[in-house]
């Protein structure tokens, strides 16, 4: 009895398996998204510091800018607005307070939070840098056309939304109050207070 002999390929093979065939790993290191993303952000820490300079780190005008916008909260808001773990964001803090840009403070009913407040330094600061952030924002897409800047901008924000989950530690803008989570609690305790009189 002739039996018919069927030959799969070795890739086809390691496909089923769920191993990389050689054509998977034939892709160029420099077409890789990851490859390519970390270049993308090498480049825009580059042209911060070439536009705005050295007074701050790109993180840390981000902190600003979140303070700016929800003066009085918490450390551990501040990492979830600015995408941060939380003992990050406390290191960053105490650096900016060291530097007069930030004022943390201890509410009188716990001793658990800081809240934080952008000084007049800091508010200064913020202020001086805005031409300059305008400058960075345009050279940083200006070699697209705008049509392309758009499409590039949209599929920017749609990729870091739709794999913020994966993120080490994830955007949680929790509605972006600029109420802080201290205020928040309090306010929740109070409620319930009036509730059980």
């Amino acid at each position: 009895m002739n039996r018919r002999l069927t030959v799969v390929s070795n890739s086809k093979k390691k496909r089923e398996l769920g191993l990389p065939s050689e054509d998977d790993l034939s892709i160029d290191v420099y077409d890789q998204p990851g490859h390519l993303i970390r270049r993308a952000h090498q480049i825009a820490v580059s042209m911060f510091y070439a536009t705005i300079g050295y007074d701050v780190t790109p993180i840390q005008y981000a902190v600003l800018r979140i303070l700016q916008d929800h003066p009085g909260i918490d450390q551990v808001t501040l990492a979830r607005y600015c995408a941060l773990d939380t003992s990050t964001a406390a290191d960053l803090a105490v650096r900016l307070e060291e530097r007069g840009l930030v004022k943390r403070m201890m509410p009188m009913k716990s001793k658990r939070f800081r809240l934080l407040h952008l000084t007049f330094e800091g508010a200064a600061l913020l202020k001086k840098l805005v031409p300059s952030v305008y400058m960075m924002n345009r050279r940083l897409v200006q070699s697209l056309t705008k049509e392309e800047q758009k499409i590039f901008l949209r599929l920017l924000k749609k990729f870091v939304h739709l794999n913020n989950a994966k993120s080490r530690a994830p955007l949680d803008r929790g509605g972006a109050s600029p109420r802080s989570s201290v205020a928040a609690v309090a306010d929740a305790r109070r409620g319930r207070q009036r509730n059980q009189a």
